[in-house]
C-alpha cells in the first residue's frame, strides 16, 4: 500500500487487507501455483510470521524450522528458500516435507497399514500420491492442475451468465463461499442433472443467496438544498486545490528567479568563471539568454501573485439557483372598461364546457417490484456444476484427466498385489475434498475399476485443511533430537541450498546431476600439442 518503495509504503498481509475484492488483481503472492518463485515476498511473509509469533528475528531465528513445499519441489526453489532461510535468519536447522503426506502421517491409527493411496486436492492443484512402506514413490506421482480455484472462477462465470444484471456483485468471495456451504459432488452427475429437470426436486433442493442492495432509489436520495450543498463543497474543494498549485508554482518559480539573479549577480561582480560555470549548469549560451529567462520568471511570478490574492479576495462564493424576479403583470389593463368585463361574461358561457377540470389528487401507485428479491441467486445444478470439474476437467475446457482415470493410471503402474495394497488404503485431504459426497464418489468409481468382490477402503482426513500443520507438529516433536530429516548449517554449506534429508513425509532427493563434457577432438589441437601428448603419460593424456 503507498507508494512503490517510497517512505509511506507499507506492507499488509492476510487478514490485515480485510475485504480482498478491490485488490485481488492487485495482490502479490510468492507462489506460482504451489511453489515459491518470489523470495523477496517470502522474506516478508516470515517477517509477519515471526511479528505475530512473538519470534525475535533480528540477527538470528535460533529456532529449528519445519516448511512444507509441493510434490516434487523444484531443486532451484528449495535452494532459494535454504539460502534465504540460513543466510538471512540464521536457523539452526531445516526439515522440508510434504503437506498432504504430514497430513497422512497425523491421520495414522493402530494397524493401519504404512501403504496407501493419498488423493489431495487444494486450491491450485490435485495431487495422486502413492505410498510405499512408508515412504512416497515419486516416480508414479501424478498431478492434476485443478483444484478449488478454478471450480469458484467456472461458477463465477455460470453465475455471470446466468444473472448479468449482478456480474459486479458475484465477486470470487462470494463464490467461494458458495462452494463451500452449499456445493456438493454427485455421485452419478448424469443422474443427478436427470433428478434436476424434475420442477418438485428443483424447488425441494434450490438454494437461495442474498446479495446486498440498497432500498434507496437513486432519483430521491437528495434534495435540492442537499444537492446546492453539495455543489458548493465541491466548489471549496476546487478552489483550494488550485490555490494550493498556485502556491506551489510560486514557490517552485521563486526558487528558480533567485538561481537565476544569482548567477546574474555574478556577471554584475566579474566573476566570469564562475558565471560561465553557472551558465554551463542551466544550459544557458550567453547573457541576453540569461536576461529573457528571468524577465519571463518575473512576469510568471507576479501574475500568480495576483492570481493568489484574487482568489483570497472571493474565497467565499455562494452559487444560488435563484429564479429571475417577473413583474407583476395586470392582463386586463388598470383601465378596463366596463363594457370590456361585460363582454367577457356574455362569452363564459361558451367556454365553460372546454375548460379543464381541475386535477384531484390521485394516490401515487406505487409498482410492485422486490428488490430483495431481484438481488437474489437461486442455485440449481451450479451447486454441482462447479465442483465437477475435478472428474470431468472437460468442463471448463481442460485437456486433462480427471482424478478417476488418473487413479486408474497410477494403480495400473503397479503389479496386482501393490494395487491391492494401495487400495486398501485410499487417504482424502486437502481444503477441496471437503464437499459433501466425494468420500462416496471415490468409493464408487475405485468400486467400477477394481476387479470383481474386491475389497478397498476410502477414508477421509479429520480436519482436511489442519492435518498438514498437524502432522508437521506431531513429526517436529518425535525427530526433534534425531538427525534424521534435518538439514544443518553444516549440510547446506557442504552439500548446496538444494540437498535434502529424506523422513517419512518428505520428497525423495534427486540430486543435481551436471552432464559431462564432451572430450575435444584431436582435429581441434595444434599439430605442436598433439606431438607432446603422444608422447607423454598415457594417463597424462587422458
Amino acid at each position: 500500500r503507498g507508494a512503490r518503495g517510497g517512505a509511506g509504503a507499507e506492507t499488509q498481509v492476510g487478514n490485515d487487507l480485510g475485504s480482498p475484492e478491490p485488490l485481488r488483481w492487485l495482490l502479490r503472492s510468492p507462489f506460482d501455483r504451489n511453489v515459491p518463485v518470489q523470495l523477496e515476498l517470502q522474506e516478508l511473509l516470515l517477517d509477519h510470521v515471526f511479528q505475530r509469533l512473538g519470534v525475535a528475528s533480528q540477527g538470528c531465528v535460533d529456532h529449528p524450522i519445519v516448511l512444507t513445499e509441493a510434490v516434487c519441489n523444484p531443486l532451484y526453489s528449495r535452494q532459494m528458500m535454504s539460502e534465504l532461510l540460513f543466510e538471512c535468519y540464521q536457523v539452526p536447522k531445516v526439515s522440508y516435507g510434504v503437506d498432504s503426506l504430514y497430513s497422512f502421517y497425523h491421520n495414522r491409527r493402530q494397524n493401519w497399514p504404512c501403504s496407501g493411496l493419498v488423493i489431495s486436492s487444494g486450491y491450485q492443484c490435485t495431487h495422486i500420491l502413492p505410498v510405499l512402506e512408508g515412504r512416497l514413490d515419486a516416480k508414479n506421482c501424478k498431478r492434476i492442475n485443478l483444484g478449488g480455484c478454478q471450480a469458484a472462477v467456472y461458477l463465477q462465470r455460470l453465475l455471470q451468465l446466468k444473472y448479468p444484471g449482478h456480474f459486479a456483485a458475484i465477486t470470487l468471495s462470494r463464490m467461494e463461499e458458495i462452494l463451500h456451504e452449499h456445493s456438493y459432488i454427485a455421485e452419478d452427475y448424469v443422474e443427478e442433472l436427470q433428478k434436476w429437470r424434475s420442477p418438485e426436486y428443483y424447488e425441494n433442493n434450490m438454494h437461495k443467496m442474498q446479495l446486498p442492495f440498497s432500498n434507496k432509489l437513486l432519483g430521491s436520495t437528495l434534495t435540492s438544498e442537499e444537492k446546492q450543498e453539495r455543489r458548493q463543497q465541491q466548489l471549496r474543494r476546487l478552489q483550494e486545490l488550485n490555490a494550493r498549485r498556485r502556491e506551489e508554482k510560486l514557490q517552485l518559480d521563486q526558487e528558480r528567479l533567485d538561481r537565476l539573479l544569482y548567477v546574474q549577480e555574478l556577471l554584475e561582480d566579474g566573476q566570469m568563471d564562475q558565471f560561465h560555470k553557472a551558465l554551463v549548469e542551466l544550459n544557458m549560451d550567453s547573457a541576453e539568454e540569461l536576461q529573457s529567462y528571468i524577465n519571463k520568471l518575473s512576469l510568471s511570478v507576479e501574475q500568480t501573485k495576483q492570481k493568489i490574492l484574487q482568489a483570497e479576495v472571493n474565497i467565499e462564493v455562494d452559487v444560488v439557483d435563484s429564479k429571475p424576479e417577473t413583474p407583476d403583470l395586470d392582463p386586463l389593463g388598470s383601465e378596463q372598461s366596463l363594457e370590456d368585463v361585460e363582454s367577457i361574461n356574455e362569452f363564459e358561457p361558451l367556454f365553460a364546457e372546454e375548460q379543464p377540470e381541475v386535477e384531484k389528487p390521485v394516490a401515487a401507485v406505487q409498482p410492485v417490484f422486490n428488490l430483495a428479491e431481484y438481488h437474489q441467486l437461486f442455485l440449481g445444478t451450479e451447486r454441482i456444476r462447479a465442483p465437477e470439474i475435478v472428474f470431468q476437467p472437460s468442463l471448463i475446457g481442460e485437456d486433462q484427466a480427471g482424478i478417476a482415470e488418473t487413479m486408474q493410471y497410477v494403480l495400473e503402474r503397479y503389479s496386482k498385489e501393490q494395487q491391492a495394497i494401495l487400495v486398501q488404503n485410499v487417504f482424502l485431504t486437502g481444503g477441496n475434498t471437503m464437499y459433501p459426497g466425494l468420500k462416496a464418489r471415490v468409493q464408487k468409481e475405485l468400486l467400477e475399476m477394481r476387479p470383481f468382490q474386491s475389497s478397498f477402503q476410502v477414508h477421509l482426513a479429520s480436519s482436511p485443511v489442519l492435518d498438514a500443520w498437524y502432522g508437521a507438529r506431531d513429526w517436529a516433536v518425535e525427530y526433534t533430537t534425531r538427525e534424521e530429516g534435518w538439514i544443518t548449517r553444516k549440510d547446506y554449506e557442504e552439500k548446496g541450498g538444494e540437498y535434502l534429508k529424506e523422513h517419512c513425509a518428505s520428497n525423495v532427493y534427486v540430486p543435481i546431476r551436471l552432464p559431462k563434457q564432451a572430450p575435444r577432438t584431436t582435429e581441434a589441437l595444434a599439430p605442436s600439442r598433439v606431438l607432446t601428448s603422444s608422447a607423454g603419460n598415457p594417463c597424462e593424456q587422458a
